[in-house]
């Protein structure tokens, strides 16, 4: 047997077996990715929506910054959020340093401006149509825009689905802020790197479909919501 196949099928019998470890594994990284998009979805939606709705000086300059933000280099922010979590930074004193919370903070900052810009996209888009009967119906401009997140909530869960890419797919922040340490702040991400660097192949294999399946999984869900959506909301 060669080695390409033995590694996938030990990997296999990893996942087959249920191996304790990556039962660990998985389990943090769906807390820590989840808690991130859940905040992302609280701060980054909204921010889209009063960026699509909003008439104020700067709108163009914001908007401009917010989608700059989507490429932001994740060893960056994981470079800012441990100088601002570490001893001597403003917030050290929570000691949150090498923590899941410092992670879910690393992936917000992450998730926030990509789920914000695809939210201002879509609520944009909206606007335009739906904008002078609002206005008529004289709506305020916070009113007009929590009644455009509820009327594209399903067309939003492309931004929520892509939050969670961003954060399930993160390596470099998290594993600055973290530390990757074992039983503690390891997630598949940062396991995958550091097993195949150690040339523990198989749990890195077993790591990788599973990831993969989550992903697929996630969007499968997102996909039959929506389309049950059309069907009985349009």
């Amino acid at each position: 047997m060669s080695m390409f196949t033995s590694t996938f099928v030990d990997a296999l019998g990893l996942l087959a077996t249920f191996d304790a470890r990556v039962g660990e594994i998985v389990w943090l990284s769906l807390q820590v990715s989840g808690g991130a998009v859940l905040l992302g979805t609280l701060i980054g939606l909204p921010l889209g929506a009063c960026l699509a709705v909003g008439r104020f000086p700067g709108k163009q300059a914001a908007s401009i910054l917010v989608n700059g933000m989507m490429g932001l280099p994740s060893v960056v922010v994981g470079v800012v959020v441990y100088l601002f979590l570490s001893r001597s930074g403003p917030l050290g004193e929570f000691g949150l340093l090498y923590t899941p919370s410092a992670m879910v903070i690393a992936q917000t900052l992450l998730v926030v401006p990509l789920m914000a810009a695809i939210s201002r996209q879509v609520i944009e888009d909206v606007w335009q149509r739906y904008a002078e009967e609002l206005q008529v119906m004289c709506f305020s401009w916070w009113q007009s825009v929590t009644t455009l997140l509820y009327d594209c909530r399903h067309s939003l869960m492309v931004a929520v689905l892509a939050g969670l890419g961003r954060a399930m797919s993160e390596v470099g922040a998290v594993m600055i802020v973290g530390g990757n340490i074992d039983r503690s702040t390891r997630v598949m991400t940062t396991t995958i790197a550091l097993e195949t660097s150690k040339g523990d192949l198989p749990l890195a294999i077993a790591l990788g479909m599973v990831l993969i399946l989550i992903i697929l999984a996630l969007n499968a869900l997102a996909f039959f919501v929506r389309r049950w959506a059309m069907r009985h909301y349009d």
